[in-house]
């Protein structure tokens, strides 16, 4: 096995996307289940190696998106924002996939590492549901595979894609969401002072949104985790609603 690293992958989804049965899958017994620390939410974390790799799979809540308007959503967000898998894989479910690509495109405004899976596409082609997966790849700007963890489907070039961008600490271009004109001046205001504040920690046009937002946690989060150990102390802090 590779000894210099266990990579870590982050495994997020809306709940009944067949998100878990992917992690059995992947993970079979080498797998246990505690609470999230601090928190009364389970967590299941797992392990599996592929190609000579070791990887750690954390399995998030099951989430319709990724704002703070439960403790799954916040458990979810905060794992791929400041936990920094190298990882996030999410799975999508192809018959209902207008549905399900909300949280995706709210996972790639986090982060450029995403692997989009495409799960249950044998049932989607049960209900002749066809998905163009290479000009959905186009569009998101990120890997989308069509797999179906239940009948093991696509899952070999699941893990060597996931190998590939690991190994070649390969990023992707995600797109852009664009928002209102008025929502998208404000974003530019902010991210010069984001950016000065929080460096490049997180996408400075994430940070905007959730300012913009009020979200008091994840700027908590944000400056506790960058401004505390700051050498000098703080020299500014965002305040929600600023």
């Amino acid at each position: 096995m590779d000894n210099q690293r266990t990579y870590r992958i982050a495994l997020a989804g809306n709940p009944n996307t067949g998100k878990s049965t992917l992690f059995n899958l992947l993970t079979g017994l080498r797998q246990h289940t505690g609470n999230w620390p601090g928190k009364t939410v389970s967590q299941s974390k797992g392990y599996f190696d592929h190609l000579q790799t070791s990887y750690e799979i954390i399995d998030l809540p099951g989430t319709y998106s990724l704002f703070s308007n439960s403790l799954d959503e916040e458990i979810a967000r905060n794992y791929i924002a400041f936990e920094k898998p190298d990882i996030t894989i999410v799975v999508l479910d192809s018959t209902s996939l207008e549905r399900n690509l909300n949280i995706a495109l709210q996972v790639m405004e986090i982060t450029n590492k995403v692997v989009v899976c495409l799960n249950l596409i044998d049932e989607a082609e049960k209900k002749g549901i066809h998905i163009d997966e290479q000009k959905l790849r186009n569009t998101l700007g990120v890997p989308v595979l069509k797999i179906s963890a239940r009948n093991k489907i696509g899952i070999e070039n699941m893990l060597n894609t996931i190998s590939d961008t690991v190994k070649n600490n390969r990023t992707f271009a995600p797109i852009n969401i664009k928002y209102s004109e008025e929502i998208e001046s404000k974003i530019s205001t902010l991210q010069p002072d984001i950016e000065a504040v929080y460096n490049d920690f997180l996408p400075s046009r994430w940070i905007a949104l959730r300012l913009l937002e009020g979200d008091e946690s994840v700027i908590e989060e944000l400056n506790q985790r960058v401004l505390k150990n700051r050498k000098g102390g703080k020299e500014y802090e965002f305040a929600s609603g600023e």
